[in-house]
């Protein structure tokens, strides 16, 4: 019974630990933030088709879940280019964004959803779909 009574205790202060985890930006140039931006790389330049330069405006990091938005730039501070993506014929109409949801598994960064040239909030019910924290979302349904 003691040892039951322990165990209970353990997991309930685990549960308390991984609910009160602060929400925070990882430091530019930090290992943490490069490993994210690396995973979100992948799907990204796979569907602009080009090498790309993230400029964020959100990063936030709770736990094993991280919430990145922001600009998409060409290596040269330009914009990207479209032709040959899923937005070229609508490059007029194009909003210049990104958004990911990133979520620690072991040791790596994997991207869960991503999402390009957004017209409205995209990913605002995405802590739901996938089981995410609220606090890692600038806004949320």
């Amino acid at each position: 019974m003691k040892r039951l009574g322990i165990s209970l205790t353990v997991l309930i202060l685990l549960a308390v630990s991984a609910f009160g985890q602060n929400v925070y930006e990882p430091e530019r140039g930090s290992a943490e933030r490069k490993a994210i931006l690396d995973a979100i790389r992948v799907p990204v330049e796979r569907d602009m088709k080009q090498k790309i330069v993230f400029v964020t405006n959100n990063f936030r990091v709770q736990g094993s879940w991280a919430f990145v938005g922001g600009t998409l730039q060409s290596p040269d501070g330009g914009q990207p280019d479209l032709r040959g993506t899923a937005w070229a014929e609508e490059a007029d109409f194009f909003e210049n964004n990104f958004f990911a949801l990133v979520r620690k598994t072991g040791s790596r960064w994997r991207v869960t959803t991503h999402a390009i040239g957004c017209t409205d909030v995209c990913y605002s019910d995405w802590w739901r779909r996938y089981r995410a924290p609220k606090a890692v979302f600038p806004y949320t349904e």
